[in-house]
């Protein structure tokens, strides 16, 4: 039977306008990549910045560290894997000072170094990949400190900066970070470095001293730990299909410059009275001048000599820090990496190499002290608070319940990579978007 010519006319126009219904709604609303990025499996990932599934794909997140004492941006370049975890192919890195707090009483002058860091990152990533590449800002305990009021207007600026900027801002990824959550964050970042996520049972705990706040997190290998810590102190998380339960928890107001201000007698966001000092005996005899420490100015003093000034500090410290830590007892068996303030100190009295890092001991911090401590005594050196912030190091980590011959690792790189919770923050934040 023969097809009259009109129904042919009919079966074309039908297909025409098929084909155009298709182009209009499943076509032009997805981005045009460039050949290096069509590894991808599909249409969604380019919406959602994910672990991709193919071994070949390129992809970049964004990061910024907003701490106490400046703002650092980290531009993290991955490939995929097919065991699941992303294999970290680059880092960019810059830093800026002051932190965001310091613009407390001005936001809106904060924005300025946030596009700065930003150039940075459309530096180090291609303009094809920037729709599909997450930005995050993550602040830490210098915004936790401030007036809640005064941090969300920070916040708040950041995030028009962000939503301007060409890359993929999605809700909430400008916020202030708990505590516990950057402790767990430096550990995936630890473990990813050494290999250990696979199979945490080798994993590495983690000690941070920041200035603000100080965090430990470690995986538990007790029952015992799981049972009598207190309910905030385990918590649960999933990761690339792997589910970890550790024990985190971040003491603020403990890191070292919030705990330096506590020890001499100050308290945090308080000035002093007009003619009022604060008098220590972890400050050398005699001494006398000015601090600063979250934009408020403290006269501060040495006290006058008589009891020996190690053992005079290390009681002020334990005063300070009576029942404000939690002890373990799961710690001595566990690998600890111990990160920040903790490092820098080290190096500053020769324990560690600057650029390698090392390995010491808790005893090795308190050597340290009674021995800095003993020569400031008769003089203050270069580094007045030297004796107090050794001091307080080594009465912490008994605190939290090393023991004296416990054995930490102090690097600021694995493998040439910088051993923030950046990284393992921006793993957790991909992961999410990942499960949309």
């Amino acid at each position: 039977m023969k097809i009259p010519k009109l129904a042919y006319a009919f079966i074309l126009m039908v297909c025409i306008f098929i084909y155009f219904v298709y182009t209009k709604f499943y076509i032009t609303d997805v981005p045009t990549f460039e050949e290096s990025d069509l590894y991808l499996e599909d249409d969604r990932d380019l919406l959602y910045p994910s672990v991709p599934r193919t071994s070949y794909h390129v992809f970049y997140g964004i990061m910024f560290d907003a701490g106490s004492t400046g703002t650092r941006i980290h531009v993290f370049r991955f490939t995929a894997t097919n065991n699941g975890f992303p294999k970290l192919a680059n880092e960019t890195f810059k830093a800026l000072k002051p932190g965001l707090s310091a613009y407390a009483d001005e936001p809106n002058e904060c924005t300025r170094g946030i596009k700065e860091l930003l150039d940075v990152a459309k530096a180090s990533i291609p303009s094809n990949l920037w729709r599909s590449t997450p930005l995050v800002l993550k602040a830490t305990a210098g915004l936790r400190l401030l007036p809640g009021e005064k941090a969300m207007q920070l916040l708040n600026k950041v995030t028009e900066v962000f939503q301007e900027s060409p890359f993929f801002v999605a809700e909430k990824c400008v916020s202030i970070m708990d505590g516990t959550d950057e402790g767990i964050a430096a550990w995936i970042t630890v473990n990813f470095l050494t290999g250990n996520l696979n199979d945490p049972r080798d994993s590495a705990g983690m000690l941070d001293l920041g200035g603000g706040s100080t965090q430990i997190t470690f995986l538990p290998h007790s029952e015992k730990t799981l049972q009598t810590s207190p309910d905030d102190y385990i918590t649960s998380f999933p990761l690339f299909k792997k589910t970890y339960t550790l024990y985190s928890h971040s003491y603020l107001g403990l890191g070292l410059m919030s705990a330096r201000l506590a020890i001499l007698g100050g308290t945090e966001g308080q000035p002093l009275k007009e003619d009022e000092e604060l008098i220590s005996p972890c400050l050398p005899p005699e001494y006398k001048d000015t601090w600063e420490h979250a934009e408020i100015v403290y006269k501060i003093k040495g006290q006058k000599a008589g009891e020996p000034m190690y053992e005079s500090c290390y009681k002020r410290v334990e005063k300070m820090l009576y029942k404000k830590v939690h002890k373990v007892d799961d710690i001595e068996e566990a690998e600890f990496y111990a990160f920040s303030y903790y490092y820098d100190r080290a190096v500053d009295v020769g324990l560690i190499d600057e650029e390698k890092g090392g390995s010491l001991k808790v005893e090795d911090f308190e050597a340290a002290a009674k021995q800095t401590c003993k020569a400031m005594e008769s003089g203050e050196g270069e580094k007045p608070f030297l004796c107090l912030d050794l001091t307080y190091i080594t009465v912490l980590l008994q605190e939290l319940g090393f023991p004296k011959n416990k054995v930490f690792r102090l690097a600021r790189k694995i493998n040439n990579v910088e051993t923030s919770w950046a990284l393992g923050a921006t793993f957790h934040h991909l992961d999410y978007l990942h499960a949309l």
